[in-house]
């Protein structure tokens, strides 16, 4: 009895260190791929800006898709394709990509 108590105890321990661990990182995989993916997609803004094809604040995917600067971009978590009104935000210096659902 005594020993069943114990290899239980053993069991779920290891259970529950083992599970918030792979959750943890699975967690920090998404952030890098959201991280990546929102990269990609401010650094195509920033350059459609810079050559002056976008004058805008805010730059559409949809402008982006149409000047050829990207392939039409999903979601790396949801694997879902961004809606076409999302766009980049220009902020002096600093591009944000803001999502529209």
């Amino acid at each position: 009895m005594n020993k069943n108590c114990i290899l239980i105890t053993l069991i779920l321990i290891i259970f529950l260190i083992g599970g918030s661990s792979i959750y943890k990182v699975k967690k920090h995989h998404e952030e890098r791929l959201m991280l990546v993916s929102n990269k990609r997609i401010t650094e195509k803004a920033k350059l459609c800006y810079e050559e002056g094809k976008c004058q805008e604040q805010n730059i559409t995917l949809k402008e982006l898709y149409d000047l050829k600067y990207l392939d039409i971009e999903a979601n790396p978590v949801t694997k879902e394709y961004y809606n076409v009104d999302s766009y980049i935000k220009k902020e002096e210096d600093t591009y944000t990509f803001i999502t529209v659902d």
